[in-house]
């Protein structure tokens, strides 16, 4: 099964979460309530924070989505560790949409932040259920 953190730290695009204050352990909540299922419905939003992520630079990426491209490599490298519960569930749902109904985009994540499939390895058990 093809998986890798690489969308769970996607999915924090969607929730906006990516803000983290350097004294803080955990990624800003402020948007934990934002509703997922609205925006994996919705191709142009959808497609806009997809944009962002595959971009070489931020300039096509929104304030949260410009948040989101710094904290990537930390999530990756920390396993989301300053993730909340509720957006590593919200990234359960996002990888599991993604591998579903969007394999195309998946891969194409996956080639543009994990392109040596180092944390695909590391985290396909976890994130194959």
């Amino acid at each position: 099964m093809n998986t890798g953190l690489v969308l769970l730290v996607a999915l924090t695009a969607f929730l906006g979460t990516a803000t983290c204050a350097p004294s803080e352990e955990k990624f800003t909540t402020k948007y934990d309530n934002v509703n997922l299922d609205e925006i994996l419905r919705n191709e142009r939003l959808f497609k806009k924070y997809l944009e962002c992520l595959l971009a070489d630079n931020d300039s096509h990426c929104t304030a949260d989505g410009k948040e989101l491209r710094k904290a990537i490599p930390d999530a990756l490298v920390n396993e989301c560790a300053k993730c909340s519960d509720k957006q590593k569930e919200g990234s359960e749902k996002v990888i599991k949409h993604l591998r579903d109904n969007r394999p195309q985009d998946w891969e194409k994540l996956q080639a543009k932040w994990d392109p040596e499939g180092i944390y695909n390895k590391r985290y396909a058990e976890r994130l194959s259920s």
